[in-house]
């Protein structure tokens, strides 16, 4: 498609649809595996219990991912061949190539369309979206489909020396449908994108020991699992949530209270309650789930826009943020005209 270089479109979210393993790891499956506790893992993440895939059987990125894009697809009263991109924010791969959005487009029968992944962790949907705006916005392209998915679960280590990871991470993906409108009020308002290289050390998975922070004490055990320091995300975290909050409203001239949902990753319940207590947002603004699903990575975001569609909370002319922070360092938010 050429663009029109003469004018610019609205972009509206016009579906979502969610694509979940069956499988549930509760914190009680934990207890079995490590030294923990039920109550230990509740009162520092929030988490109730988490979706693991079937790797080894053929479950992976590409098959949620395409579930919830068909999920989408149908949201939305359209047809896969109305699809003329396809793009998925992952950092879990089937396999290096090709691409998840590649397997995703075949599955659906998509043949000869644009298919590209994202990789920026658990800011990626944040990310892709403020960029498909931008291509629907120019005329590029005219309906797109986004997906956040991710399957962590085969890069933990389910042990006690595992644990500060082990409890966080579950597997999903969750996908928008977003087209082109003549209605140029819909569409992206403001947003914020960051990243810091230099704090790649403290959220990472190893290719091999030499990627590993301290390469010399490395175990075997660790490569190829994820590494994480938890005091040292978890104050990142802290500092960067409500600051890419603040900065998105202030690009945009706007107040939190006039922000209708916070759409946030879903990290640590803890992070969100801060957040929601520093910006005085009701329980309403600031959806919670990661009790139920874990830390998703990039569908954490997209499972809880779809979770507030399927429940009727969201509605025409509301204002929406999303907001997501992760490994790379990224961090990032897109405020939202609907």
């Amino acid at each position: 498609m050429t663009p029109n270089q003469s004018r610019q479109y609205g972009v509206e979210i016009i579906g979502s649809g969610n694509g979940l393993p069956a499988k549930r790891l509760t914190n009680a499956d934990l207890v079995k595996m490590m030294d923990t506790s039920e109550e230990w893992i509740v009162q520092r993440t929030g988490i109730e219990e988490r979706r693991v895939t079937d790797w080894d059987n053929g479950e992976k990125t590409a098959t949620l991912a395409t579930k919830a894009l068909r999920n989408a697809v149908d949201d939305a009263g359209i047809k896969p061949g109305d699809l003329d991109l396809i793009i998925v924010a992952t950092m879990t791969p089937n396999m290096p190539t090709p691409s998840v959005s590649c397997l995703v487009a075949a599955d659906l029968g998509c043949t000869g369309i644009a298919a590209i992944d994202f990789n920026a962790a658990c800011s990626g949907f944040v990310f892709s979206i403020s960029a498909v705006h931008e291509l629907i916005k120019g005329g590029m392209f005219k309906t797109v489909g986004l997906i956040g998915a991710d399957c962590l679960t085969q890069h933990i280590d389910y042990s006690t020396e595992g644990r500060t990871a082990s409890i966080l991470f579950g597997d999903g993906a969750s996908a928008v449908i977003l087209r082109r409108t003549d209605d140029l009020s819909k569409g992206l308002i403001s947003h914020a994108m960051h990243a810091d290289g230099g704090g790649s050390d403290i959220l990472l998975i190893p290719a091999d020991k030499n990627d590993h922070p301290d390469p010399a004490n490395c175990l075997d055990r660790e490569v190829g699992r994820v590494f994480m320091n938890g005091p040292a995300v978890f104050k990142f975290a802290v500092k960067k949530f409500p600051e890419v909050i603040q900065e998105t409203l202030d690009l945009a001239g706007l107040d939190a209270d006039q922000i209708d949902h916070f759409i946030c990753h879903q990290a640590n319940a803890r992070i969100l309650e801060a957040a929601r207590k520093r910006f005085g947002l009701s329980e309403e603004k600031l959806r919670i789930n990661i009790n139920k699903y874990g830390n998703t990575v990039a569908a954490s975001c997209p499972l809880v826009y779809n979770e507030l569609c399927t429940d009727g909370s969201i509605k025409p002319g509301q204002r929406i943020m999303f907001i997501a922070f992760g490994a790379g360092l990224t961090w990032g938010a897109s405020l939202w005209q609907l």
